[in-house]
């Protein structure tokens, strides 16, 4: 919050500062004169802040991706997440962000085991006679 507060003041001055010259959009973020952001110029700013730090290659959405992922990975609702990212539908955010990855199928089985006193394989370096022939496939 203190970000977004120290950005509405700036704006706010720079609104003050350009007086008609401003175009009042109700936008959070806008160019410097108030008018929407222009997605190329986005990009080319989100590159210039990636390499200062020295990040690997990704897209600006990327990042939005990685964030739905993450939460994910926490066990997040996928209502909240659906929120926090906009959607109308949860299958929408289900089909687009979220991909079962093998230590999520095995936390799931291991969830099973304890419910039904089995032990946990999550330490078990043994292969199973299974393996390769998950409950997904």
């Amino acid at each position: 919050m203190t970000i977004l507060r120290r950005h509405r003041a700036t704006q706010t001055a720079e609104r003050t500062g350009l007086g008609d010259a401003w175009t009042e959009t109700g936008l959070v973020f806008t160019s410097s004169v108030g008018t929407p952001l222009e997605p190329r110029n986005v990009n080319r700013r989100f590159e210039v802040l990636r390499r200062q730090a020295d990040l690997p290659w990704l897209r600006l959405h990327d990042l939005r991706h990685a964030f739905a992922s993450m939460l994910f990975a926490e066990g997040v609702p996928a209502r909240t997440v659906m929120e926090l990212l906009g959607h109308s539908t949860i299958q929408l955010t289900m089909n687009t962000y979220t991909h079962v990855m093998p230590e999520t199928q095995r936390d799931a089985v291991d969830r099973l085991d304890r419910i039904f006193g089995e032990p946990t394989h999550s330490d078990d370096n043994e292969p199973d006679e299974n393996d390769g022939e998950g409950l997904a496939g």
